[in-house]
C-alpha cells in the first residue's frame, strides 16, 4: 500500500507541477512581446559591421526563426530562474527538444519546451503556414530511448511549445537592400510583425499529418484560432490516442477504397482501425488545418 500510495503521489505531485508550469509558460508568453516588440514591430533590424553600418536581414524563415531564438533566449533564462528552474539547452542541434526546465529541487520534474516560429498566410490571414511538432521516430515510439533527444521522452512530465506567429513585412527592393547607419536606426524597417505569442502542449497543437514531407515529422494545424484554443485534431480524443496515432503511422496497414492495403495515414483510417467511436473526432477542425 505505501508503494501506491508513493506512486500515487509522485503521479499526482507530476500533474500539479505541469498545471503550475503551463500557467507560468503562458505568463511567459503572453508578456514576452514587451521585450522584443516596438509599437507591433520587431526591435531585431538588421546585423552590423565593425564600420557600424547596418543591414536589414533576410526574410527567410530559417533566418529567422534562428534570430528570434537568440532573441528571446536571455529571457527564457531569466524565466527559469524565476520559477525556480535550471535551463538546460539541445546538446545537439537536430535534438529534441530545444530547451529542458529542470526543477532545481527535484530533477525528476522535467518539461520539455520547443520554440515554434511560422507565418500568417498572406491570402488567408486566419491561418498560418504551420510548423513541425518534432519526430515520430524512434525516440518517440521509444520512450525510453536516447538517440537524438535531450533526456528520454519518458523523463519529461509534460512536452510544451513556445510559439511565434508573425506578418511579414512587404518591403520594396531599395528598403530591402539599403545600408543603414546608428544615425537612421529608427528608419529601418522590420522584416516582421504583428506577433502573437503563446504556449501549448504539444500533442493540442497537432494534426494527423506529417509536417514535411517524407520526414518523420508531425505536423501542426494551421488554423491560428483552433491553435489558440488548443483545439488540435487529438483534442477530444486525449493524449494517449494522439501518441498512439503517431507511434503507429505510416506502420498500421489498412485497406484504400479498392480494398488494398495502405500505410495507415489518417485519424479516419486509425479511428476505423481501432473500433474507436466516432466522437473522439474534433469536428471543430476543418482537413483545412492537416
Amino acid at each position: 500500500m505505501k508503494k501506491k500510495d508513493t506512486l500515487y503521489n509522485s503521479l499526482e505531485l507530476k500533474q500539479q507541477m505541469k498545471t503550475t508550469f503551463h500557467v507560468a509558460l503562458s505568463e511567459f508568453a503572453d508578456n514576452l512581446g514587451k521585450h522584443i516588440l516596438n509599437d507591433g514591430e520587431w526591435t531585431i533590424k538588421g546585423f552590423i559591421d565593425v564600420f557600424k553600418n547596418i543591414y536589414i536581414i533576410s526574410a527567410d524563415t530559417k533566418v529567422i526563426s534562428k534570430i528570434l531564438e537568440l532573441h528571446i533566449l536571455p529571457h527564457f533564462l531569466n524565466f527559469a530562474n524565476q520559477i525556480g528552474y535550471r535551463l538546460e539547452l539541445a546538446t545537439h542541434q537536430n535534438w529534441y527538444p530545444d530547451l529542458t526546465f529542470i526543477h532545481k529541487k527535484n530533477n525528476e520534474i522535467k518539461f520539455a519546451v520547443d520554440l515554434k516560429t511560422t507565418y500568417i498566410e498572406e491570402k488567408r490571414p486566419e491561418y498560418c503556414n504551420g510548423f513541425t511538432l518534432g519526430s515520430h521516430g524512434e525516440y518517440f515510439i521509444n520512450r525510453d530511448s536516447s538517440k537524438n533527444v535531450q533526456y528520454s521522452y519518458n523523463s519529461y512530465c509534460s512536452h510544451f511549445c513556445l510559439c511565434i506567429i508573425y506578418s511579414r513585412a512587404l518591403l520594396n527592393e531599395s528598403l530591402a537592400t539599403g545600408k543603414y547607419t546608428m544615425n537612421n536606426l529608427s528608419k529601418i524597417p522590420s522584416v516582421i510583425k504583428n506577433f502573437t505569442i503563446f504556449a501549448e502542449e504539444k500533442w493540442k497543437l497537432a494534426s494527423d499529418k506529417r509536417g514535411s514531407g517524407n520526414t518523420a515529422n508531425i505536423g501542426s494545424i494551421k488554423r491560428i484560432a483552433d491553435m489558440l484554443s488548443g483545439n488540435g485534431v487529438f483534442a477530444k480524443a486525449g493524449e494517449e490516442i494522439f501518441n498512439d496515432y503517431w507511434a503507429n503511422y505510416g506502420k498500421i496497414m489498412v485497406k484504400n477504397k479498392d480494398g488494398k492495403l495502405k500505410p495507415m495515414t489518417s485519424f479516419d483510417e486509425y479511428i476505423e482501425y481501432r473500433g474507436l467511436s466516432l466522437d473522439i473526432k474534433n469536428k471543430i477542425v476543418g482537413k483545412i488545418n492537416a
